[in-house]
């Protein structure tokens, strides 16, 4: 059985500011519908044909103080991209912090941002086809 994720659906404070983060990595994306949910929050899918990230408006806005990968929740959403450092320069250039910086490893290389709301987003290009090379997590 043949599987691949088509979408994600995350709340977010700014939908506008989540797709300036989102248009500063992936300019090719777009977005291919949105409205209003039944209590009020805009939502917006942005992404490609194939695959997108429903972002929704928040309802009931809350102070936040979720810590990142020591609460339960999500951390962050990672993309397969063919060229990191492009993307890395476009969101350094356009003011956003970066996150974690992994390791060097041989075969990918990860880069971490967080938008303005505070959510990280990670991009990895791999530099192999293997599954066990692009799989290793030994380094």
């Amino acid at each position: 059985m043949k599987c691949q994720l088509e979408h994600a659906n995350i709340t977010v404070n700014d939908i506008g500011e989540a797709i300036r983060f989102l248009s500063t990595a992936f300019p090719h994306f777009k977005e291919r519908g949105g409205g209003k949910t039944a209590q009020g929050a805009r939502w917006v899918h942005f992404g490609t044909d194939s695959s997108y990230i429903a972002l929704q408006g928040v309802v009931n806005e809350k102070e936040q103080n979720r810590t990142p990968y020591d609460e339960f929740g999500v951390n962050h959403l990672g993309y397969v991209v063919d060229d990191v450092d492009s993307i890395k320069q476009r969101l350094q250039e356009a003011g956003y912090k970066e996150g974690l910086v992994p390791e060097p490893h041989p075969h990918r290389k990860r880069i971490y941002f967080y938008d303005r709301s505070g959510f990280e987003w990670e991009f990895v290009q791999y530099y192999s086809e293997n599954p066990a090379e692009r799989n290793d997590y030994s380094q």
